[in-house]
């Protein structure tokens, strides 16, 4: 789910909840729900989402997609070890040279 998602990507980018509820100009009761996969964000607050991390939109759906795929086969360990080298690797561009 991508709550999933948006709460690992959240805490990887140092955010607390209060914080990005505040970002994001909703409760932090609703950011909760989102993270606990209770409620689905709309595709504008995932474009805020978007903005915030500095990602494409497509690619925070896509990392939910593979997620839920991963999870489902029970290599959701492997696959998250997998995405954070990717994503780490994406915001350290520099350090590649």
């Amino acid at each position: 789910m991508i709550g999933d998602i948006l709460k690992r990507t959240r805490m990887i980018y140092g955010y607390k909840a209060t914080e990005m509820s505040e970002l994001l100009h909703i409760s932090r009761s609703y950011l909760s729900e989102i993270e606990n996969n209770k409620k689905q964000p709309s595709l504008e607050l995932l474009e805020k989402y978007s903005e915030i991390y500095g990602i494409k939109l497509s690619s925070l759906i896509l990392l939910s997609e593979h997620y839920d795929d991963a999870n489902k086969s029970n290599k959701s360990d492997k696959f998250i070890r997998s995405m954070m080298i990717k994503f780490i690797e994406k915001m350290t561009p520099d350090l590649e040279e």
